[in-house]
């Protein structure tokens, strides 16, 4: 059953569907479901592959801001770990 939206091959986070669970697995309709590192609720993202400090989060085919640290596969990712580039020029971003 998918628990997760991915829109595009370009986007390197998916939307849960519906809570999950610390090492329950996520299937987003890709090849390989995403097995969560911690408890993720509805609504929010789960990292489809590593991201390195800085890279860009990409969801619905958007830049909505970047990783202020490293997000593992797997990982929620959620204003604890990423920064917003909402109302924000991308050249003023903070170099991290």
């Amino acid at each position: 059953m998918i628990k997760a939206l991915r829109v595009s091959v370009k986007d390197n986070v998916a939307v849960l569907l519906e809570d999950i669970k610390k090492g329950e697995e996520c299937n987003y309709g890709g090849d390989y479901p995403q097995k969560a590192n911690q408890d993720i609720p509805f609504g929010h993202k789960i990292a489809l592959k590593d991201i390195k400090t800085g890279e860009d989060i990409i969801k619905y085919e958007h830049v909505i801001g970047y990783a202020t640290q490293t997000i593992k596969q797997g990982d929620w990712v959620h204003n604890h770990n990423i920064r917003s580039d909402r109302g924000r020029i991308k050249k003023e971003r903070p170099v991290l």
